[in-house]
């Protein structure tokens, strides 16, 4: 469709008259004259900043037509203000607190958040019962992750939260603060401070996951009331074996379906507590005869016995969201002839890939005889850490055991990347629970 206009349509060559064509050509050359000098009478008059504006390294022969605008140069970019440039950065790549703190890290700062220890073994005095200049140096001079109290570092309610507190406004990271807290015959705060008593888990087990949930409340409640925020426990092993000991009525059950419902109770009665809480000791030690606090302790199932077995309490917990696992001091023969705390075949194949657990992975008491018996310090620290281990529990020598990992690092036997995986996942569960402030 045409577009109609008020003009006749063109039909021809129009007949030129000469005297007009002479004025016009008159006219263009004044007019290109009068626009020449203008211009050139403005560079002459602008001020600086305008003419830095519009200068160009080539100054164009002809003219842009009349519709066409002259592109201006952008400005320089002016650095952000170093707050706001922060601020910008986190919206654009945001870092969890947990990342921003390994990043600052020193290897060195890394290899101590690789370790929970006992107070004494970071003054050489026991028993620690009040924080002073010798913890406050200590804490400087091994950064740990974290810290497990005994009896010994308890005489009263006001006592203990002070030390607690204490401890944790000297360290530059913040601590993971943790005792055995079972209930029944484990306990810390119960028998010293007066918490609210809770029995052996055993005698609860016909009382359902309610029972089992208010009383990992109650557990979780005495803990954050005098500054702790993690907790190893719940016992996961099941009374399998009458003749075993060690475990006895801390299980839960002497049945594998129930004790697994009840352990997930349990790790969700943690959880409304604001507690971190721990399964213990995998792959289960239950079954065993010996005691791993006196000697090597062997479970004598296949992987197949344990799957139908063993394992059901831990996957039930794992799929509440456990916090952490501990490894026992076990020998799984059928499935490894390594005890299972440097064993790479159970502690990464089994529990992280098998089992799907992400979280911390900690060993148990690396003081049990089942350890010091057969390895040294640093072998046992260098050699769980290379099985998938994250978090070493009080070595027999901590100097010992942190340097052997840095020499590690340094002769190329161990990666800082692979410290690192274990510490971010130190420092996330520190993050989930507002260690990390």
């Amino acid at each position: 469709m045409a577009y109609q206009t008020d003009r006749e349509p063109y039909t021809g060559h129009r007949k030129r008259n000469p005297l007009r064509i002479v004025a016009l050509i008159g006219i263009a050359a004044f007019v290109v004259a009068l626009t020449g000098l203008g211009l050139s009478h403005l560079r002459e008059q602008e001020p600086e900043n305008v003419s830095e504006a519009l200068s160009a390294p080539d100054v164009p022969e002809e003219l842009p037509d009349a519709e066409e605008v002259l592109p201006a140069e952008e400005p320089e970019e002016q650095p952000e203000e170093p707050e706001k440039q922060s601020w910008l950065s986190q919206l654009v790549n945001p870092r969890t607190k947990a990342e921003k703190l390994l990043s600052e890290m020193s290897v060195r700062e890394k290899a101590y958040q690789l370790f929970m220890v006992f107070p004494d073994q970071l003054t050489g005095k026991a028993p620690v019962t009040e924080a002073g200049e010798a913890m406050r140096d200590g804490l400087d001079r091994y950064p740990v992750a974290g810290i497990l109290f005994d009896r010994d570092n308890i005489q009263n309610r006001e006592q203990l939260c002070a030390l607690l507190a204490d401890m944790q406004s000297f360290s530059r990271i913040p601590l993971l603060m943790t005792c055995d807290e079972e209930g029944g015959r484990v306990n810390r705060l119960m028998k010293t401070i007066g918490t609210p008593y809770v029995g052996p888990m055993l005698s609860y087990h016909d009382k359902g996951p309610e029972t089992a949930k208010a009383n990992a409340v109650t557990i979780a409640a005495g803990l954050t009331s005098c500054g702790f925020n993690m907790d190893l426990a719940p016992v996961a092993d099941v009374w399998s074996n009458p003749e075993n000991s060690v475990i006895g009525n801390r299980a839960y059950s002497t049945d594998f379906d129930e004790a697994a419902e009840l352990v997930r109770a349990a790790v969700e009665g943690f959880h409304e507590g604001k507690v971190a809480c721990t399964l213990k000791h995998f792959p289960g030690h239950g079954d065993t005869y010996e005691d791993s606090h006196n000697g090597s302790a062997k479970v004598y199932r296949t992987w197949q016995q344990l799957e139908e077995a063993e394992l059901k309490p831990f996957r039930a917990g794992i799929a509440a969201g456990a916090d952490a696992v501990m490894v026992g001091h076990l020998t799984a023969g059928e499935i490894d002839g390594e005890p299972a705390t440097i064993s790479r075949v159970i502690v990464t194949d089994m529990l992280r890939e098998e089992l799907g657990f992400q979280g911390v992975i900690v060993t148990d008491s690396l003081q049990m005889e089942a350890v010091t018996e057969h390895y040294e310090p640093g072998e046992v620290a260098l050699r769980a850490i290379e099985a998938g281990v994250d978090l070493l529990l009080c070595p027999e020598d901590l100097s010992a055991a942190a340097d052997a990992l840095l020499s590690a690092v340094e002769d190329g036997r161990l990666s800082e990347s692979r410290i690192d995986r274990s510490v971010e996942r130190i420092l996330r569960l520190k993050e989930a629970y507002g260690i990390l402030g």
